[in-house]
């Protein structure tokens, strides 16, 4: 073996050693008529690079298949990449402008398709070949993409059918609207931004009544964020409970400056206890007016075009119970107009005119779109929609009943409250780049939806034959030579929205609609392992249309993993600079390091904390398995043998078989439960502390002794145990474990890789060793920790004196002085009935030790000392506990900031009673 562990050498060799055995094809190293296994990866953006998201969630699925796969089962992984609409054409257009090549609209459809697919096979996807090395164990050889042909076609039979069934419909609704890329966009791509504006207070005065804004029974006041959408208001909101506008409700108002008359209606939407308790109603600029408009039939007026410029020329709805002057002067004043200048001029107007009551400052949140970087309007168009309450019903009958389950279960009840409020959900996207829609139109505004143009075109034809557009003649012609296309009828120009290809994920990519043998065997799938940011919008989309089109749960389980926060527990973001990248992690630590930090800190419902500190703790935790193999290898350890426990003579050896056992069932446990942050400190404990610290530590005499059987026992349960280490560990630490199970072959060949070895099974425990063994653990583990509190020299060493103890730990200390003495740097081991002067008293198991430390140290400094820090720690506490009291401080500052003063109050209290205890024991 090489001397040192070194990760950037280890983990590319063990790459290539996988690769060209194709180790994780599907199937791999499965038993015969072994039951399936099978995730789905949740597809990264072709345009995307590994993130420390993309990190956690795909390690946490590489140690699940990775553990079945060792299981003997027959395990699928399918990897692939979403096609992501907005993000792939910005950055294709983004690359023609920076060439100064032709943009897309110049080049038309066809030519800038062709030029994203060939982007596509030059650049993207380039996380893929990230997520190798991290070590992710996929099949690669059934890599998928959302825009292949195979999943092109389901995605057409989708929509066709949903069509037909009327489950997809087309509507004009409220949509978030990105006025810079000139398309609708999800809510999951709209983030609330703060911003520091203002909010201003308009009189609308009452109809009927002579306006005079000193009298308020002439006016009613409103508020708003966004005056330019005071065009567009249809009606006045006010609580049917607010005693203040009784008399109003039923009554209209007349819009300033446009001088429409506008009624005004009872709505509990209306706060009475907000600002003046009436709201202002634009039903085609705002969501939550829309739904009031709804309520009370009142009119969508949209003043924006889609670049956010106001467009009220020749705009029917605005124009519609105006005055012929007002709306001259409208359209004279604001037509054209950036919404943001419109702002500017309604306000100077109100304010000249006497309708401005007053401004506030107001800070409030504003949605931009997360790619644009511009605010998002709510913007009425005409686009498609999915039923999804129909199709949430079976979903959520899935999980209420069990078929599906969250894990934590906590998140099941953010799955209901989404599911059970749904509204539509907006499947068409204004791009180029995607899946076209399926549907045509005729002259006369017919729709024609199906998968093939030669369908469409045979029922378009047959369809004006029969209502006397066409003659037989003209449609035979049509049909000859293509023209039907030609003009007559147009195809939808929108794409729809990326997340509607991801939903039918879990069974497309396995070759549905067709009834592949893949579909047949690994569908359903087991588990899926996700964000819970993306429960609504991939999680709960694809049990709708897993349930709808295969009539089974795409997965039985939901893993939900928390987010990777920064050391503070902060949230990662670029304002912040505290984003940690994980391929820099992997080039400084390696990726087995950033594999097992993140694996054991992935407690669930807990978010991950990520200190780089950390993960050089664990790299060294790789170079002490590494080392500890060398080590063996020197002493002869023998690996590939089979050891029956039964038959070992030495307590030592049998101890550490009862400890391995102990060590894989807490493992299995773990892992069956979604525990990763469990299985993963089991490994650890066993691996470090009583394979490394103790047992070889226990074992040197035995290699460097005269007795040669015990020599051979121990060989053999050192390379047995170590093989065994390797497995239990391989999931986490997948190129460190792979490259120890070749470098220990030795005399005996592999049967092959590490990575489809049998996963350890061992019922065993041999109750007398593993009191005997784990008794001398704890009294040199707790000797060590005196010394270390008590600051006794490390190389001074001192008498242990058991007090009073019993013929049965006499005993033991007889049988392990030479351990003791040489493992805690004891001078002797004495028996005595009461403790001697000046010593350091504990008690293990109910009995009680003594350590004389008398002209070992000063106990007179060392309890002035420990006194100081525990008198520090307390203040600390008494510092934290007067901030945390403090209800301004908790109310206004960050979460993460309140939690971290908590944990380190904790941290002083731990220390003032280990402190305290210590000087009890001096004392």
């Amino acid at each position: 073996m090489e001397k040192t562990y070194d990760a950037a050498a280890i983990e590319p060799r063990v790459a290539d050693r996988w690769e060209a055995a194709d180790a994780f094809r599907a199937g791999a190293g499965a038993k015969p008529g072994a039951d399936p296994f099978s995730i789905v990866i949740p597809p990264p953006n072709v345009t995307g690079s590994l993130h420390i998201g993309h990190a956690l969630n795909n390690t946490l699925q590489d140690i699940l298949v990775r553990h079945r796969r060792m299981l003997g089962q027959n395990v699928l992984w399918q990897p692939g990449l979403d096609h992501a609409g907005i993000a792939t054409q910005m950055v294709v257009e983004r690359q023609l402008a920076e060439r100064k090549e032709p943009g897309r609209r110049a080049m038309g459809r066809e030519a800038f398709i062709e030029r994203v697919w060939q982007w596509k096979g030059e650049s993207g996807g380039a996380i893929l070949g990230q997520l190798r090395r991290l070590g992710a164990s996929c099949d690669w050889s059934r890599e998928r993409f959302t825009m292949d042909d195979g999943l092109s076609r389901a995605v057409r039979r989708v929509f066709v059918q949903l069509h037909r069934e009327g489950l997809i419909y087309r509507d004009k609704r409220l949509v978030n609207w990105d006025p810079k890329l000139l398309t609708a966009i999800s809510d999951i791509e709209v983030e609330q931004r703060e911003i520091r504006g203002h909010l201003w207070h308009f009189r609308y005065p009452v109809e009927g009544r002579n306006y005079d804004p000193s009298n308020p029974a002439t006016f009613i006041t409103v508020a708003t964020t966004r005056p330019e959408t005071v065009l567009g208001d249809s009606g006045v909101a006010v609580n049917g409970s607010d005693e203040r506008y009784t008399d109003l409700v039923g009554k209209t108002v007349r819009l300033p400056l446009v001088g429409r008359v506008i009624p005004v209606v009872a709505d509990d939407y209306a706060d009475p206890e907000a600002g003046s308790g009436a709201v202002k109603i634009t039903p085609a600029h705002d969501f939550n007016d829309f739904e009031v408009g709804e309520r009370h039939g009142l009119a969508r007026i949209s003043v924006l075009a889609s670049d956010a410029t106001i467009s009220i020329r020749d705009n029917a709805e605005f124009l519609e119970g105006l005055f012929p002057a007002d709306g001259e002067r409208a359209v004279g004043m604001f037509e054209g107009l950036d919404r943001f200048a419109a702002r500017k001029l309604i306000v100077d107007w109100m304010d000249e005119e006497g309708y401005l009551a007053k401004v506030e400052d107001h800070v409030h949140m504003v949605p931009h779109g997360d790619r644009g970087g511009v605010p998002i309007e709510p913007f009425l168009t005409d686009q498609w929609y999915v039923d999804t309450k129909t199709l949430a019903q079976p979903a959520i009958a899935s999980v209420r009943e069990g078929r599906t389950t969250f894990v934590p279960r906590n998140w099941e009840k953010t799955y209901f409250d989404w599911m059970e409020n749904i509204q539509p959900w907006c499947i068409s996207r204004q791009l180029w780049w995607g899946h076209q829609i399926p549907a045509w139109y005729g002259p006369d505004g017919a729709v024609f939806v199906d998968e093939d143009e030669e369908t469409v075109a045979g029922a378009a034809l047959a369809h004006y034959v029969t209502n006397g557009t066409l003659t037989d003649a003209q449609a035979r012609e049509m049909a000859e030579t293509g023209s039907v296309f030609d003009g007559f009828l147009r195809r939808d120009e929108d794409v729809l929205d990326t997340w509607f290809s991801s939903a039918l994920w879990p069974f497309s990519t396995l070759g549905w609609p067709d009834k592949t043998p893949e579909l047949a065997t690994y569908y359903p799938t087991n588990v899926l392992v996700s964000g819970f940011d993306i429960i609504f919008f991939w999680v709960a989309r694809m049990m709708m249309m897993g349930l709808h089109f295969t009539g089974q749960e795409p997965f039985g389980t939901v893993y939900m993993h928390a987010l990777v926060r920064d050391k503070n527990g902060a949230k990662m973001s670029k304002s912040k600079g505290n984003v940690v990248d994980p391929l820099d992690l992997i080039d400084e630590f390696g990726a087995d390091a950033l594999r097992f930090t993140l694996a054991i800190m992935a407690a669930q419902g807990r978010d991950v904390k990520l200190d780089p500190q950390r993960i050089g703790g664990y790299r060294n935790f790789g170079t002490k398995l590494w080392n500890a193999t060398r080590f063996a290898e020197m002493n002869g350890a023998e690996h590939n043998v089979t050891v029956d426990p039964d038959a070992l003579v030495l307590p030592l050896n049998r101890w550490l078989m009862s400890e391995l056992a102990t060590a894989i069932s807490e493992v299995d446990a773990a892992l069956d439960s979604y525990r990763f942050n469990d299985a993963a400190a089991a490994i650890y404990r066993f691996t470090w502390n009583t394979v490394c610290d103790w047992y070889l530590e226990l074992a040197k005499p035995v290699f460097l002794g005269e007795d040669e059987s015990a020599k051979v026992e121990t060989r053999r349960v050192t390379g047995f145990v170590l093989d065994r280490v390797y497995a239990l560990l391989h999931p986490f630490m997948p190129f460190l474990t792979e490259e120890l199970w070749a470098a220990t072959a030795g005399v005996r060949p592999r049967d092959g890789l590490l990575c489809h070895a049998e996963w350890p099974v061992l019922v065993y425990n041999d109750a007398e060793a593993s009191d005997d063994l784990n008794w001398l653990v704890a009294l040199v583990g707790e000797i060590r920790s005196i010394r270390a509190e008590m600051n006794v020299p490390p190389g001074a060493e001192a008498p242990l004196v058991a007090v009073g103890v019993d013929a049965k730990t006499q005993q033991r200390l007889v049988r392990h002085d030479a351990a003791l003495r040489r493992l805690a740097r004891l001078s002797s081991v004495e028996t005595a009935d009461i403790a001697p002067p000046q010593s350091v008293q504990f008690v293990l198991d109910t009995r009680a030790y003594a350590l004389p430390l008398a002209g070992t140290i000063d106990v007179a400094s060392e309890i002035a000392r420990l006194t100081k820090a525990a008198a520090k720690a307390r203040t600390e506490v008494d510092r934290i506990d007067k901030k945390l009291s403090n209800e301004r401080f908790v109310a206004n500052a960050p979460d993460d900031v309140v939690a971290q003063e908590r944990e380190k109050r904790d941290a002083y209290q731990a220390e003032a009673e280990k402190l305290d205890a210590a000087l009890a024991m001096l004392r």
